[in-house]
């Protein structure tokens, strides 16, 4: 029996290991990072809807201008809830290059749901000119390639303050104290404040809530399949579980009829 609770105890770790993220420093940092208490964390942790709509939101109003998310599709965003014609509306609201006309021309034209959301600079070299030489990252996959995922995605966002008195004349131009950052010297300015943007469903647009929100759905967009990953895991857990008592039990029985 002994060996029983033991492989259920591996399994059970293991399982642990793919659902849970335990990272609590800041990347490249010996910042703690302030944990969040995430709908998506756990066994049977799941995306809120409701949050990952304004997280777009506050995607498109505030981040849109310098970050892309270039492997998130228009029709990807149904799985945020909504609908297939709200889809349609939202691709139409973008231009996107298609090539070619029946002369060989590229044109412009309104995006599809099949398009993937438009990045705002047309190449790597153009965005660094237009950012002081610092290159916007990509969003799609930020939250799983940074340490301490969600958490220090939400606290680089509200990790804008004063310099300490010790940090003074150290800070170099065109660069701004975050206490999250490593060395504390970040490129990007401050991008969230109270009230900046009007939530569609009315809620209050703190600055923390809005950190929140556009983290939740940076989450999702670096782990689209991750509710669905969670139920298939927590499956196999318990058919694993289930085969392993079978087979002791099984295991038992012929060892009792052999003995005889």
């Amino acid at each position: 029996m002994k060996y029983f609770w033991f492989v259920f105890f591996c399994l059970f770790v293991l399982g642990s290991n793919c659902f849970l993220n335990n990272d609590s420093l800041a990347a490249g940092s010996n910042v703690e990072l302030e944990h969040q208490e995430w709908t998506f964390d756990g066994f049977f942790g799941k995306f809120d809807r409701q949050q990952l709509q304004r997280g777009f939101q506050v995607y498109r109003e505030v981040c849109a201008s310098c970050h892309g998310i270039d492997y998130i599709a228009f029709r990807n965003l149904q799985a945020l809830g909504y609908s297939e014609d709200q889809v349609k509306f939202l691709a139409s609201e973008y231009i996107v290059e298609e090539c070619c006309d029946d002369q060989g021309d590229i044109y412009d034209r309104p995006a599809i749901p099949a398009d993937r959301i438009p990045n705002p600079y047309p190449n790597d070299q153009f965005a660094r000119a237009s950012n002081n030489g610092a290159l916007p990252p990509d969003l799609s996959l930020i939250t799983k390639a940074r340490a301490g995922g969600p958490d220090y995605i939400y606290n680089l966002m509200v990790g804008y303050v004063d310099p300490p008195p010790e940090f003074e004349g150290q800070l170099m131009d065109g660069m701004y104290y975050n206490k999250f950052y490593e060395g504390n010297q970040i490129a990007m300015p401050q991008q969230l404040y109270d009230e900046l943007i009007e939530y569609a469903d009315g809620t209050i647009s703190s600055k923390s809530q809005m950190a929140l929100d556009v983290t939740a759905f940076l989450h999702w967009a670096a782990e689209p399949t991750l509710e669905v990953r969670k139920r298939t895991g927590i499956r196999v857990i318990i058919f694993t579980f289930i085969f392993t008592l079978l087979a002791y039990f099984l295991k038992r029985r012929i060892w009792m009829d052999l003995s005889k």
